[in-house]
């Protein structure tokens, strides 16, 4: 496994430390395979993760965001197979756990659940205090007094 050395950047940079701890597990961990899921840009500030969640309903799935942590978790009811007698088993069903970073300012803004594909619509949204502002320059015209000597 390849490791990445950030004191370079320590040395030059205030206040980004939590970036580059963030960096730094992001490298130890390994990407989850199940389920497949995509992440797109839907517009400048939007985006879509969809998830492909065959065999399991709404009551199945739990979405749950937290500081900028976003925790999509699902687990089908154990009696639910008991029932059910497979010849060949090949939806999964399985329990699952996805975890993402959110960035600043990014929500989650809605989230449906149609052919088998969870969908979590998000949003950045910046507030009004971080948004730029154009500031107008107001004052009086100079004016320049005649003070010669007639």
């Amino acid at each position: 496994m390849q490791t990445i050395d950030f004191s370079p950047f320590y040395r030059s940079t205030v206040g980004f430390d939590r970036v580059f701890n963030r960096l730094d597990t992001l490298v130890g961990q390994e990407a989850k395979t199940y389920p497949p899921y995509n992440i797109e840009r839907t517009g400048e500030d939007a985006y879509r993760i969809s998830i492909a969640v065959a065999g399991f309903a709404n009551g199945d799935i739990a979405i749950e965001t937290k500081e900028n942590n976003l925790v999509i978790k699902g687990a089908k009811a154990a009696d639910a197979d008991k029932t059910r007698e497979f010849l060949h088993r090949g939806i999964a069903e399985r329990a699952f756990e996805l975890r993402f970073q959110l960035a600043d300012y990014v929500e989650v803004h809605g989230a449906s659940l149609e052919n088998g594909l969870l969908h979590l619509e998000l949003k950045r949204e910046l507030p009004e205090s971080k948004k730029p502002r154009s500031i107008q320059i107001n004052g009086s015209t100079p004016t320049i007094e005649d003070n010669s000597v007639n």
